[in-house]
């Protein structure tokens, strides 16, 4: 399918397609549109090895990704073998995979971009929290058990980087990592029966799952996409956890002014964040996300060949966040 997908001429207009990769995607992006293409790949986390699994996950990215950004979604649509090669859309030829068909952004108007270069007002803050605020007030809402040991697992799975963590902040740094996932570990036990009651109010929703500033485009009003179809355990969460990432974000950027205004602004729709016990719990899932954005530069660092010094900066920054959520967890449950 790579081989088919690249070699394909096809055009928009007078643009040539533009060939993008990740790691379980190929995209195709035209003058207008993209095309999503899911790679035949198996990981812990997801299975795209069969045609039709690729196709189900296909519809399911449309449909929950509209539930946010309808516009940007347009549908899924067959790939097709023919004696002239590969073409996209309906027609005639063998079918032999799916692809999703999106509405291209500016991709300008990303939001991680605009926070680099300083471009993101207070203004787009509060379009972005009553986008969410109503979305999560009308997401389905998730009656599944508490797994308590699957949290700890998800925190745990940080200590994979511990080695590579040791070799590039130093020794310290990886006891400090340690400390911190045994610290998570109690603090979770500790708070085993509020993560309940939050449970049994509701405030678990099958939510976005993957909301950081890279998933926004900041247009008029703010389009956020891409959020998680694979695995139902990474978009089913506490509206807590789906606060944090985006707020982790806005840190890691050093904009905590913006996080406050966001908050402000989203709590005023939907007070998920009454009591003591939910502020640590939101505090506690900030450093969940920093180690989960920590673990994923230091896989992809771990690939190559050696650690440039714009990755090892993220690390570090990551890093930091993490000792900063742990210092004020800790300082929390002391006092």
């Amino acid at each position: 399918m790579e081989q088919l997908v690249k070699n394909q001429n096809a055009k928009e207009g007078s643009a040539v397609y533009q060939w993008v990769e990740t790691h379980i995607s190929w995209l195709i992006l035209g003058a207008e549109h993209v095309f999503k293409i899911k790679k035949p790949v198996r990981f812990s986390f997801l299975d795209f090895s069969s045609v039709e699994k690729r196709k189900f996950y296909c519809q399911e990215e449309v449909r929950l990704n509209r539930r946010l950004s309808s516009d940007m979604y347009l549908g899924v649509v067959p790939i097709r073998k023919t004696t002239k090669g590969v073409a996209i859309g309906e027609g005639r030829g063998l079918v032999v995979d799916y692809a999703v068909l999106m509405r291209r952004m500016d991709e300008g108007r990303q939001m991680d971009r605009l926070l680099i270069e300083g471009d993101v007002s207070g203004k787009q803050m509060e379009q972005i929290a009553e986008q969410l605020a109503y979305f999560h007030i009308s997401a389905t809402s998730v009656k599944s058990p508490l797994e308590l040991s699957k949290m700890e697992e998800d925190f745990m799975d940080i200590l994979k980087v511990q080695r590579f963590i040791q070799s590039q902040l130093g020794s310290k740094a990886a006891l400090q990592l340690a400390e911190i996932v045994q610290v998570a570990r109690q603090f979770l036990q500790e708070h085993a029966f509020q993560l309940y009651v939050r449970k049994l109010q509701g405030w678990t929703i099958d939510g976005h799952g993957d909301l950081h500033s890279r998933n926004i485009f900041l247009l008029d009003p703010p389009v956020i996409f891409d959020c998680i179809e694979f695995g139902e355990h990474f978009r089913q969460v506490d509206v807590l956890d789906e606060l944090a990432f985006l707020c982790m974000d806005l840190n890691f950027h050093h904009r905590e002014d913006l996080e406050q205004h966001f908050l402000n602004c989203y709590l005023r729709l939907n007070s998920c964040m009454p009591s003591e016990a939910d502020r640590q719990l939101f505090l506690y899932y900030k450093l969940y996300r920093a180690n989960v954005r920590l673990k994923v530069e230091a896989l992809r660092a771990i690939q190559q060949a050696h650690t440039t010094a714009r990755e090892l900066g993220r690390i570090q920054r990551y890093f930091a966040l993490m000792q900063s959520y742990h210092q004020q967890l800790t300082s929390l449950e002391t006092s």
